[in-house]
């Protein structure tokens, strides 16, 4: 150990250890806690996940004793990256779906095991404590890029990153030795919005974590004049925007928003930097009535818990009520709710960055602080929780309920929480245990075929076709054989004469098999299908043969060669008993025959004078008169009597290397005799450096035509949901994961027991989150069926299952929107103004009239209804109030209620 620690400090490359030491040293590392300070490195979750198979870190089983697990090679990070050069990573990635996060001494270990591939540098990134009250630890993926000018010239700004653990100070420090300011010089740091205005940053010791420095900002320093004044003067607002914790944050010049005369509540929200999410939830929050009315009123003063230890301090509460006054204030066209921001990240890390955020999970998140701030108990009672043990249900739901509001008791309470029945039935001993419990909102699971698409790109036979992008639907839980058969359907190509592959840094990373399940298959990975001449399963005397090309140069003043892999990796069939190089060679050159040219006889010097960099492998000849045309003709009627002077020039070697082509096992012998051809083996083919470069056309390569299902929804296009299926699919019993049993008091053990939800009582304000995301560790999904809900007389009373429940009829409020796919898209919202009672579309900053027609979209992901007064929900029963859907369908009377509902 000390001898390999002494090489790791001189740079010196360490000696492999067998499998089972690396899995043992990697396993030891990923278990390390995070700590403020240290270093850790991302690493492509496809790279380390076939590490793992290789070193059989999941099962303890060697990689070399299985067929499919391959040397992973160099560590390949390429994926994570954006595909623009630009050397950013990419949006939204996600931990362990697309990265893994390793601490520096496991990185040491990987990357003197196994080095980075060419081009490449480590990802290094440093673990930050974010939250002030609430601390927490978490690597920082993404550092925050600002823009960086003088006051002086404000038109040239210089991109910037930094750490959200960095100080105001340090970045003025760093804008000094940029723009060449001497570091005695008094300066001033300024906010620069994107509507011209200044925000004073007056406190040097904060981080940009706490501050209101987002990404994307452009940050002014400002040099002191020598007559001591500033060009700059302070001008303060008439309205100072937010106090957090004690931290003030001034705004200057109208940066808390653009003023104007507005109707109250039109006041847009500025995106701070991927807030959309958090702008959604609170235009959905806003326009409930008897919530805004309650901070409004300034009622919440009066209940603020600042000693609650669930609680955050009164903050959240008192936050919320300033940003809702100034909304409501009709002074302000939009606003810049940073002081918000900033107030809930203090609080819930998971929304402290500035990296997209689920809408629902932020709502939840607020209304659950905002009960906590304003819990009228001010000492919670000790509660012993009753079994219902066969009492009735009026009894037991009474007593959950009178139990709960002696620890919780809130406006949240008041307006949006109703009772819940669970009822668990063990599958052994038959006991049922029923519980009530309080509920904020339902989150209802949506009744979608269990499918998938998936993004493949085809590769036909026909030499002349370029590489097609499709999307086909394939069921989530199928297999590779499903696979084949939805494209053989869109590319009549029979299905049997497809083979699915994943191809990762230019080669095969697995060749699968039809039995294989498409669950295995994560959706970044890139699948391509081949168009085979015979049968998978057909004649044994064909062989398909897996294939790479690689660029062989001679390091300059060495012995030794550097490889590289690039373009598409191909599959050709030749006869298994009877193959020889030259058949083999021009069955690979007529793969390649659409992107590949013959030389010509123009090229004779340079064949010449480039024999010695074949390193005497290739014997080279010309014919005059070798157009591609010929050359087609020639390959398609190859004959092995050829005479040496009539053969096409050789291009290229054939070498029979390991499963990721960076390890030589033999070179293919060009005699004129069969070659021993294996299943399990891997060829590659080693291309001159100048014979690429003038014979081998990159950008035909790499073209593929987009076919028209890339752009069409197959699956989901003509399907539409009514909210009543949604609610009938939550309260169907349903039976638990074998991986969260429930634990039964009777047996004494956990147990697959069987579990249904009914509606006990319902709430003044019902929130409804349809449950449009789902994920699991091999793929995402967004499901953006349209689910059809009733925008006036949503009637719940029938599922409400209290006999004394009464009428529980429903008017929608505000709809949530997520546009786009997982881990990004934008948030918008639909409400309806409590004052006007007219529909707004609010999106971000901006404000616009809505028809309500249009509130119905597949895009409406967290709904908000306002339930009726009794008086009105009599008198809708009296007329004829009609439920608009979005089919067009008008239905009336309380006969039509059951029918839209049920």
């Amino acid at each position: 150990m000390a001898e390999n620690g002494l090489k790791m400090k001189l740079n010196l490359p360490l000696e492999v250890p067998d499998l089972e030491t690396q899995r043992n040293k990697i396993s030891e590392c990923l278990g390390k806690p995070l700590k403020k300070g240290d270093t850790w490195y991302l690493i492509d979750s496809q790279w380390f996940k076939q590490w793992k198979k290789f070193v059989g870190y999941d099962n303890s089983d060697v990689g070399s004793a299985k067929e499919d697990t391959v040397h992973p090679g160099p560590i390949d990070n390429s994926a994570i990256f954006k595909e623009d050069g630009s050397g950013e990573l990419k949006d939204h990635l996600m931990d362990e779906m697309e990265y893994v996060l390793l601490p520096e001494e496991g990185w040491n270990l990987l990357d003197s095991w196994y080095t980075m591939a060419p081009g490449q540098e480590p990802i290094a990134r440093k673990v930050v404590e974010c939250g002030m009250f609430t601390k927490h630890c978490r690597v920082e993926v993404y550092l925050l890029n600002l823009k960086l000018c003088e006051n002086s010239n404000l038109d040239c700004c210089i991109s910037y990153k930094f750490s959200k653990d960095d100080t105001v100070g340090y970045i003025e420090k760093v804008m000094k030795r940029l723009f060449d300011i001497p570091e005695e010089k008094e300066t001033r740091m300024w906010i620069r919005s994107n509507t011209n205005t200044y925000e004073y940053l007056s406190n040097k010791d904060i981080t940009i974590e706490n501050s209101i420095i987002c990404q994307g900002q452009v940050l002014v320093i400002e040099k002191q004049n020598n007559d001591g004044t500033w060009p700059r003067q302070l001008k303060r607002t008439t309205r100072s925007y937010g106090s957090v914790s004690g931290i003030n944050f001034h705004s200057y010049d109208y940066n808390s928003g653009v003023m104007g005369r507005v109707q109250p509540g039109l006041c847009g929200l500025s995106n701070l930097g991927n807030t959309c999410f958090m702008n959604s939830a609170l235009q959905c929050m806003s326009n409930t009535p008897p919530l805004t009315d309650y901070f409004l009123k300034g009622k919440y003063w009066d209940e603020l818990n600042v000693n609650n230890p669930l609680g955050m301090k009164g903050e959240i509460a008192k936050s919320y009520g300033e940003l809702m006054k100034t909304i409501w204030s009709g002074q302000f066209t939009y606003i810049i709710p940073r002081c918000f921001k900033l107030a809930v990240g203090k609080f819930a890390p998971q929304f402290s960055g500035y990296q997209q955020q689920d809408c629902q999970e932020l709502m939840a998140f607020l209304l659950d602080g905002l009960h906590e701030d304003l819990n009228r108990v001010k000492n919670k009672p000790y509660i012993e929780m009753k079994d219902a043990d066969g009492r009735p249900d009026e009894v037991v739901a009474k007593e959950a309920w009178e139990n709960y509001l002696k620890r919780n008791n809130s406006i949240i309470v008041d307006i949006f929480h109703g009772l819940l029945k669970s009822t668990l039935v063990c599958p052994v001993c038959s006991k049922v245990s029923v519980t009530f419990d309080p509920s904020c909102y339902l989150s209802l699971p949506l009744p979608v075929r269990k499918e998938r698409q998936m993004e493949i790109f085809l590769v036909k036979l026909d030499v002349n076709e370029r590489i097609l992008q499709m999307k086909v639907t394939v069921p989530k839980m199928g297999c590779v054989q499903d696979l084949c058969e939805a494209v053989s359907k869109l590319a009549d190509i029979q299905a049997d004469r497809l083979v699915v592959t994943n191809v990762y840094n230019h080669r095969f990373q697995k060749i699968f098999q039809g039995d294989e399940g498409l669950s295995n298959i994560l959706e970044q990975e890139k699948i391509f299908v081949y168009e085979v001449a015979f049968a998978r399963n057909g004649d044994s005397n064909y062989i398909i043969l897996p294939l790479c090309m690689r660029d062989k140069r001679l390091k300059t003043g060495m012995n030794n060669y550097a490889v590289t892999l690039f373009g598409h990796p191909l599959l050709v069939s030749v006869p298994k008993y009877d193959c020889s190089y030259e058949l083999l060679y021009n069955t690979i050159l007529r793969h390649m025959f659409r992107y590949v040219h013959q030389p010509s006889s123009g090229d004779r010097w340079w064949i010449e004078n480039n024999r010695k960099g074949f390193n005497g492998e290739v014997e080279m000849a010309i014919e005059d008169n070798s157009d591609n045309d010929q050359l087609r003709y020639r390959l398609e009627n190859i004959d092995d009597s050829d005479t040496e002077g009539t053969r096409p020039p050789s291009l290229f070697t054939i070498v029979h290397v390991n499963p990721y082509a960076n390890v030589e096992v033999d070179k293919l012998k060009n005699d004129g005799k069969p070659l021993k051809l294996l299943d399990s083996m891997y060829l590659a083919i080693n291309w001159h450096p100048m014979a690429k470069e003038k014979f081998y056309d990159e950008k035909q390569a790499n073209e593929y035509v987009v076919h028209e299902s890339v752009n069409t929804r197959f699956s989901q296009k003509h399907q539409v949901i009514q909210l009543s299926e949604c609610l009938r699919l939550f309260m169907t019993t349903e039976k638990l994961g074998a991986k969260d049993p429930w634990y039964c008091p009777k047996c004494k053990k956990h147990q697959q027991a069987t579990k249904k939800f009914d509606l006990w009582s319902l709430p003044q304000v019902l929130i409804i989150h349809l449950k449009r995301f789902s994920y699991n560790r091999y793929w995402r999904d967004k499901i953006d069926t349209l689910v059809d809900f009733p925008i006036r007389g949503l009637d719940m009373t029938h599922y409400a299952i209290d006999p004394d429940h009464g009428p529980a009829t429903y008017d929608l409020i505000a709809v949530a929107n997520h546009f786009g796919g997982m881990g990004g898209g934008h948030y918008t919202a639909y409400a309806k103004n409590k004052e006007t009672q007219q529909w707004h579309y609010f999106d971000d900053s901006s404000v616009s009239s809505a028809s309500e027609e249009n509130v119905v979209s597949k895009a409406a992901y967290v709904l908000f209804y306002l339930k009726k007064s009794e008086a009105e929900t009599s008198s809708s029963r009296k007329g004829r109030t009609l439920i608009t859907s979005q089919n067009g369908q008008s239905l009336s009377n309380e006969e039509d209620y059951s029918m839209d509902i049920h």
